[in-house]
C-alpha cells in the first residue's frame, strides 16, 4: 500500500518537539500518560527496552527536537549520533546494557515525581523477598494476580510510604492504568505475578 505525501510529512515529524516549550525549548513536565506515550513510540518492537535503531530514533529527535524549524533528525550526522549514544548511555545506562529501561528514561524526561518514584532503584522493594511480602499483601485472595483495585491500593500505599501525604484519586487511577500499559501483556486487566517478574 502506498503511501501519501501527507503520511510521509507525518513520520518525519519530530515526535519529541510536541513535549517541548516553544520558548525555553525545555521538555515540559510529563503526565503519566505523556510518558507512556513517548515511551511507546520509541520502544517500537514492545520489548521493554529502548535499543538498537530505537535509541538512535530517540537521541535523533531529542538533539533536533530543540530547533524550532521543519528540520529533521536525519540531519544529524551518524558520527555524531554515535558520539552522542555514547555520552548518553554512559550518564543513564545504570547497569551498563547499552538499553534504555523504563525506570532509566523516567529519570531523564522531566516526568510527574510521584509517577518517578514508581521506577525509582531505591524504592521500598529492594529484594524479592520484600516483592513477595507486598505482592500477597495485595493479592489477599491468592488468585496470582493483582485487580486494577488492589493495584490502585498498593499504588497508594507505596507512595504515601515513600511521601508521607496522600494522592489523588485521580492521580491513582491515571497511575494505575499507566502501570497496567506497561505491564499487562496479555490486557485482561489485571497484574499476573509472571507479568510483574520478566
Amino acid at each position: 500500500m502506498a503511501t501519501t505525501v501527507s503520511e510521509r510529512q507525518q513520520k518525519k515529524e519530530n515526535f519529541l518537539r510536541q513535549f517541548r516549550d516553544e520558548d525555553s525549548k525545555e521538555i515540559k513536565q510529563l503526565t503519566a500518560a505523556q510518558f507512556m506515550e513517548i515511551w511507546s513510540h520509541y520502544d517500537t518492537d514492545g520489548n521493554g527496552f529502548i535499543e538498537g535503531h530505537e535509541l538512535d530514533n530517540l537521541l535523533r529527535e531529542l538533539a533536533s527536537s530543540v530547533n524550532s524549524n521543519d528540520a529533521g533528525p536525519d540531519l544529524i550526522p551518524d558520527s555524531v549520533l554515535k558520539e552522542l549514544k555514547e555520552s548518553f548511555l554512559e550518564a543513564y545506562d545504570e547497569n551498563e546494557d547499552g538499553k534504555i529501561e523504563i525506570g532509566e528514561l523516567a529519570e531523564i524526561l522531566p516526568t510527574d515525581q510521584n509517577f518517578l518514584l514508581l521506577f525509582r532503584k531505591d524504592n521500598p522493594l529492594d529484594s524479592s523477598v520484600e516483592f513477595m511480602k507486598v505482592w500477597k499483601q495485595f493479592d489477599a485472595d491468592c488468585s496470582g494476580y493483582i485487580e486494577a483495585d488492589e493495584l490502585k491500593q498498593f499504588i497508594k500505599v507505596l507512595l504515601t510510604k515513600r511521601q508521607g501525604k496522600n494522592i489523588t484519586e485521580e492521580k491513582l487511577i491515571e497511575y494505575t492504568d499507566t502501570i497496567l500499559h506497561i505491564f499487562d501483556t496479555n490486557g485482561d486487566g489485571k497484574l499476573q505475578f509472571s507479568e510483574m517478574t520478566k
